[in-house]
């Protein structure tokens, strides 16, 4: 499928196949092979005193108390040729981190759900063109206030799934934007709650104003969870059902849950620094935005479909122009980007960012990823051919940290463009 964008709207066509990519080994007894098939780091052009460096930095950070451990790798469609695990699974925990760890990957959840909202466009589930209240009714007839003036008035726009995708909806984040008017208004209307559903949430929200009109503005927001609502209605099924069957399955992404069984309590990473939700604690939330738990060796499989152009270990997930034209530049000139986390820098496209590679402009190319708010991200980059994880659980604590999902992108591509 190939979406060239036009003012508010996207065309589809067809398009070919990738190749598939291998992997050895079974898959936590789960009877899946393993995702993680090691092979010479030299291949992918980092050396082992590059791969001392990176675990020295890693150490480092567990040795400051800015972790408890983290866990690093990089590979390709060949398998893995860095996986380096430092440190333990949590500060009261003796067992050391490893590609079994269950870790909360909050917004690392987003880009699953886009993926599957695009295999939906696909099958002709649902279209990006689609107003919002065609799924929600509640979302017709929004308003937008002015939050310098107060003054509400009618949205001109109507929110598109598109919006929903991109974060030009109009929707906040009422956690990043606490001491506004509408953050305020968010809380009151249950933006954390966990004990209502994500539809439940998305009504709610339809009660409050817009930030402004939708397809104008780029602000990270509650978007992806209305969006697993709106593909829950769509699809006519949960979202934790729809993405077992369109993406965990076909991936053999078993450990890939919203809520952990008490069986795995065990395996659970925990924070040295923040208080986090108890992935045990079983509630009606499924949230697209971020509820997702998930292991570094699952999340390969998933880094490695979109490496692979949309298709893994014979699974093909979505076309290979979809995954394409999920990379373009959705905020590009026309969108006001004055919220956006990276300034000038870089894009969005639906549901990934997208970064300059080293020794590009902001015309690109870039690789494209996301990252979670408890420490991990992961990067796709189609042109050096790799995928990145780094996975750690930390909520905010001391700044400096050697080691941290930032400074991660950094030394690998440090390491391996030298």
């Amino acid at each position: 499928m190939i979406l060239n964008r036009f003012p508010r709207n996207i065309v589809c066509l067809v398009a070919a196949a990738c190749l598939s990519s291998t992997a050895t080994a079974d898959h936590h007894g789960s009877g899946h092979a393993s995702s993680i098939k090691m092979i010479d780091s030299n291949s992918l052009g980092i050396d082992q005193s590059e791969i001392q460096s990176i675990r020295e930095k890693m150490r480092a950070a567990v040795d400051g108390g800015f972790v408890s451990g983290n866990i690093i790798l990089v590979g390709n469609n060949e398998g893995v040729g860095v996986l380096e695990t430092v440190g333990t699974q949590g500060p009261n925990q003796s067992t050391e981190m490893n590609e079994q760890t269950i870790f909360r990957i909050y917004s690392m959840t987003k880009p699953i759900v886009s993926v599957a909202t695009m295999s939906m466009v696909e099958d002709g589930l649902i279209a990006v063109k689609d107003p919002v209240s065609k799924y929600i009714p509640e979302f017709a007839n929004m308003k937008v206030i002015n939050e310098e003036t107060g003054d509400i008035t009618p949205a001109q726009n109507e929110m598109t799934v598109q919006d929903l995708l991109t974060h030009e909806s109009g929707l906040i984040y009422g956690i990043f934007d606490p001491e506004s008017e509408l953050g305020r208004q968010y809380f009151a209307a249950g933006s954390l709650r966990f004990d209502i559903t994500a539809l439940e949430l998305a009504q709610n929200l339809t009660a409050l104003p817009l930030r402004f009109e939708p397809g104008t503005k780029w602000n990270y927001s509650r978007s992806t969870d209305v969006l697993g609502a709106v593909i829950e209605v769509a699809a006519g099924k949960s979202l934790d059902v729809l993405l077992k069957e369109r993406i965990f399955d076909p991936l053999g992404m078993d450990e890939t849950t919203f809520y952990v069984e008490a069986s795995k309590a065990d395996r659970i990473a925990n924070p040295i620094h923040g208080d986090m939700a108890d992935p045990l604690d079983v509630q009606p939330m499924l949230s697209g935005g971020g509820g997702l738990h998930s292991t570094t060796e699952d999340y390969v499989r998933f880094a490695n479909m979109l490496l692979n152009g949309g298709e893994y270990n014979g699974a093909r997930i979505i076309e290979e122009s979809t995954l394409d034209a999920m990379q373009q530049k959705f905020i590009g000139d026309d969108v006001n980007r004055e919220a956006f986390f990276f300034g000038p820098t870089g894009d969005w496209g639906l549901g990934f960012h997208l970064q300059p590679i080293p020794g590009a402009d902001n015309e690109g190319p870039f690789n494209f990823g996301w990252q979670g708010v408890g420490g991990t991200v992961f990067i796709v980059d189609p042109v050096n051919d790799f995928f990145m994880l780094y996975m750690a659980q930390v909520r905010g604590g001391p700044s400096g940290a050697p080691m941290d999902l930032t400074q991660s992108q950094r030394v690998v591509y440090e390491a391996m463009l030298d």
